[in-house]
């Protein structure tokens, strides 16, 4: 009998390594705001976190002030971008055999703090969405990572006992001890695979 029954994966520096993309894409719909986002600033502070808890961190830090709910108006201008910068997704090297293996003896879901337009359409660009029996997104839980609801939800989705969570950012680190599941840390989605199969196979 496997150790674990469900992989349950997050999206961005997990399985596409998306996360500069996003940061890209605020500092632009943000910029006219007076917001200065940088990479440096978004990787060190706000990866993992759930947009909205973002911008209100942004907007009460900043100088002068900004009404959160402003930023927060820019979302759809920042989904629609991040869209159309995406419409040719590189995945990780190996990615698709490595998911095409797991789905032979596990269980496997996406669970992620962004929006489902934007995780959806990548997955389904590179013929990878079909190894997914769920996939949780942002709009799917009122909580989102640190809270364990995102995988709580995954887990009983895919009626998994026993999942392990594959993450890169405390928030979802975080997310995934609260639920109380095995956590395997990753810090690139490049590294993932390799670091997927040892765990499995230990």
């Amino acid at each position: 009998m496997p150790r674990y029954d469900a992989i349950l994966f997050d999206f961005d520096g997990v399985l596409l390594d998306s996360e500069p993309l996003h940061a890209g894409c605020w500092a632009e719909v943000l910029a006219p705001f007076g917001v200065n986002l940088t990479w440096e600033e978004y990787g060190a502070r706000y990866v993992g976190l759930d947009d909205r808890l973002m911008l209100r961190m942004i907007a009460e830090e900043a100088v002068p002030p900004v009404d959160w709910e402003i930023l927060w108006a820019q979302y759809p201008a920042k989904k629609e971008l991040f869209r159309l910068r995406m419409k040719n997704p590189v995945f990780a090297p190996g990615l698709p055999e490595l998911l095409e293996r797991l789905r032979e003896e596990y269980k496997l879901a996406v669970v992620s703090s962004s929006a489902r337009m934007e995780i959806e359409p990548p997955l389904e660009i590179c013929n990878l969405r079909r190894h997914f029996q769920a996939l949780v997104d942002g709009g799917a839980v009122e909580r989102h990572k640190p809270a364990p609801d995102p995988y709580l939800l995954a887990a009983r989705l895919l009626d998994a006992r026993q999942p392990l969570v594959v993450e890169d950012s405390p928030p979802g680190i975080a997310s995934g001890k609260a639920a109380g599941f095995d956590v395997l840390t990753v810090t690139s989605a490049a590294e993932m695979p390799e670091l997927l199969l040892t765990c499995l196979s230990g």
